[in-house]
């Protein structure tokens, strides 16, 4: 499932995320949903969130709870 609709993004859920300083390669990494930081219900880039790391993304895929 595709991390561009905000209601299907819930903290505790495991993603994958592109972060700042990856979106060139579209690197991804994978973590558990901390925080939801997008205040719209949509984003074409994906939802931005905080993992439970600390580091900030786009949601890109969701992997599961």
């Amino acid at each position: 499932m595709t991390g561009t609709n905000r209601g299907n993004i819930k903290p505790g859920l495991r993603v994958l995320i592109v972060l700042k300083k990856d979106q060139r390669s579209g690197k991804r990494t994978e973590g558990i949903v901390k925080d939801i930081l997008t205040k719209s219900q949509t984003h074409t880039h994906g939802i931005k969130v905080r993992l439970e790391t600390g580091e900030i993304g786009r949601v890109k895929e969701i992997v599961g709870g």
